[in-house]
């Protein structure tokens, strides 16, 4: 198998939209994306890209992607957050979801990142043993705040 590990470019976007919602579907949540092709066009090769991405190429089908943003921590200062890595099922086990971390984890270093976060659910057990080999640290202090976009816009309105 040629496996390629690369910078994603914009034309791998609407694999990369597959995989997302390959992902969507694993964990349980597909009615939860909201994002469209169109909006990742904009927010990953508009005029302010807010993300980026690595893609694992065989012969020329994405079959696995790590998305991230740089990040900010006031304690450590610049960092990267890791949204998404996620291979499709069929190529599990071939070490692409490693291939696709390190690669991040170069970029990180290259770039002079303090610190990497990513988020895993508690019930997704091959995940939270990859992670574990790579003697990450899985944090069970902290507490995952979100709003969505309803819950913004009822809030924003609420203090106007």
């Amino acid at each position: 198998m040629n496996i390629t590990i690369r910078k994603g470019i914009k034309a791998d976007l609407p694999q990369v939209y597959g995989l997302i919602q390959e992902l969507a579907e694993y964990e349980r949540a597909p009615q939860e994306v909201t994002n469209t092709l169109a909006d990742m066009e904009a927010d990953g090769f508009g005029e302010q890209p807010v993300f980026d991405f690595f893609v694992a190429d065989v012969e020329g089908k994405v079959v696995g992607i790590c998305l991230y943003y740089m990040a900010y921590s006031t304690w450590k200062g610049k960092m990267m957050f890791l949204e998404d890595l996620v291979v499709t099922e069929a190529y599990r086990r071939y070490g692409l979801g490693k291939k696709l971390f390190d690669a991040f984890a170069r970029h990180a270093l290259d770039l002079g990142a303090k610190r990497l976060k990513w988020q895993v659910l508690e019930w997704n057990e091959p995940a939270i043993a990859f992670y574990k080999k790579l003697n990450c640290n899985l944090d069970a202090e902290w507490i995952n705040c979100n709003m969505s976009e309803q819950d913004i816009t009822a809030y924003v309105a609420s203090i106007n």
